[in-house]
């Protein structure tokens, strides 16, 4: 118990505050009434529990008295730092929600320039944010949420940090309301040898891997003593998977397989750009034994955009030397090549896969919890709530959102977008809980707003596809390229990176990209 003076309207006030605090929040383990003995007002230290809140007093001293203060802190552990997580950590109330993160890297990546910095367009730093920055008021732990005990209300966690590889340390962790951000992994589709020898492109460690790959490649075909048809193999570069397929007809079984954010052809536009402009002055004698392919297994490439858009990209591809070749299955992939069905086997110095998404293991850990059909991602409501298998019912107190997640009847596609949009609703929802000081019973569902889509297909030019507003409002060519790096660097989150993107981008245009391997 903690005890202070205070007047004797003071003590009424609180008295009165109090009764009805308890009242509104059923906050059964706390005293049922304050004592007050000479002039003296006694109540429960700092913190009780009520049912998804904290109580926790403070005294504030005003003049010669001390005056009661009393707020409902609820611990909030996000678990994940992409889209999702990290725009929560940053817009949540702090001063109404203990809040933590749980993920095993402490930045979020702008992905949508991760291809850039994958040739030295932006160099890495220009697309990650560092969470500690935006998290002076929470907590962040660099480590992997292996467990949900939804009874308990406790996550289970695995630190991630490398000093004593062999021994990783594991703790666990408290909530009262716990939203899953985690994300999902390249799909594989269980073909030997992905694993082992592709390059994903989904962290800021697979772009620089892909960099470093790349220089390589030249540096090999440049020693003496190397065959023409060596050189040929080790200067085939290739990507499979061409873009998403994100259309509202086509099942989420099939959207999540064929989901690809655009990174294949995005990631084959840059290449292009940085063999052209700057390898070509390098390796001039390499040029005619350096080619590029790009696989898929749908029928067109860029499938979510409007056809003349994708028609558009596919003429443009062919031009610049980049081969497509559609409706192609992958057999299996070796070190120095890849079986392709119905062609054998092809070569290649570089691949890249991008060619959809699977599940997280927190999300098949996550038992209790309803999947959708594919069994890939989480099912919630229009609020984002974890529904449970059994009952069917929304959990109170768990939400789910990104990749992770889709809601019942409302299938969306796994992009940023998305992603980005659930976090800003919940945002909203989980402080007007705040503010009002109790769960808020069912209110609004979500609803997703289709802001376009942008895509960059090399030598400065994009596509932008905003038919979704207007059937009109289909771009493509230089003026398209200005609106797809305006809006990225808009979108960008702080200062210090919109500023680093945009002298990066001029040091690119004026001086070249660096090729230094190191």
């Amino acid at each position: 118990m903690m005890r202070f003076s205070v007047s004797n309207y003071s003590i009424k006030c609180a008295t009165a505050s109090w009764q009805l605090l308890q009242k509104r929040f059923n906050t059964t383990n706390v005293s049922s009434s304050l004592q007050i003995t000479n002039n003296a007002l006694a109540l429960p230290v700092a913190k009780q529990q009520s049912k998804h809140f904290t109580v926790q007093t403070k005294t504030r001293t005003l003049g010669k008295s001390q005056v009661l203060l009393a707020s409902f802190v609820g611990r909030v552990v996000i678990l994940g730092s992409g889209w999702a997580g990290f725009r929560l950590i940053r817009e949540l109330d702090k001063k109404n929600y203990d809040v933590s993160m749980v993920s095993p890297r402490n930045h979020f990546v702008f992905t949508p320039l991760l291809a850039s910095t994958s040739v030295g367009t932006l160099e890495f730093r220009c697309i990650t944010e560092p969470v500690r920055a935006y998290s002076k008021e929470t907590n962040f732990y660099q480590a992997f949420c292996d467990q949900i005990d939804v009874e308990n209300q406790v996550i289970h966690c695995t630190s991630n940090i490398d000093a004593d590889p062999t021994k990783k340390e594991s703790f666990t962790l408290d909530y009262d309301k716990l939203v899953i951000a985690v994300g999902a992994y390249t799909k594989t589709f269980g073909i030997p040898g992905v694993k082992e020898y592709a390059c994903f492109l989904k962290e800021v460690n697979d772009a620089r891997k892909i960099r470093q790959r790349l220089i390589d490649c030249f540096e090999y075909a440049s020693q003496p003593g190397i065959s023409d048809k060596e050189k040929e193999d080790r200067l085939h570069f290739v990507v499979v998977g061409g873009g998403p397929t994100v259309g509202s007809k086509q099942c989420s079984h099939a959207r999540l397989l064929t989901l690809c954010l655009k990174q294949g052809v995005e990631f084959s536009a840059e290449l292009y750009d940085f063999i052209s402009d700057d390898l070509s002055r390098l390796y001039p004698d390499l040029m005619k034994k350096t080619r590029m392919t790009l696989y898929d297994v749908a029928p067109t490439i860029l499938g979510a955009f409007d056809s003349h858009l994708s028609d558009y990209a596919s003429k443009k591809f062919s031009r610049k030397g980049i081969q497509i070749k559609t409706q192609r299955i992958v057999d299996r992939v070796e070190k120095d090549h890849l079986v392709i069905k119905d062609e054998g086997k092809v070569p290649y110095g570089v691949l890249v896969w991008s060619t959809g998404l699977t599940q997280n293991p927190l999300v098949e850990s996550f038992a209790s919890a309803a999947k959708d059909k594919s069994g890939q991602r989480i099912l919630t409501d229009g609020q984002l709530r974890v529904i449970e298998k059994e009952s069917n019912a929304p959990y109170p107190n768990i939400y789910a959102l990104g990749d992770c997640a889709t809601i019942l009847d409302n299938d969306l596609p796994a992009t940023a977008q998305v992603a980005s949009q659930k976090a800003g609703f919940l945002v909203k929802h989980l402080n007007a809980i705040a503010k009002k000081g109790y769960d808020i019973p069912d209110g609004k569902d979500f609803k997703y707003k289709n802001n376009g889509i942008m895509a960059y297909i090399g030598s400065y030019e994009a596509l932008v596809d905003m038919s979704a507003w207007h059937n009109w409002a289909k771009m493509s060519g230089h003026l398209s390229w200005l609106l797809w790096r305006s809006a990225y660097i808009s979108k960008s989150v702080s200062i210090r990176n919109k500023m680093l993107i945009a002298y990066h981008w001029f040091l690119t245009f004026t001086l070249g990209r660096d090729i230094s391997r190191f």
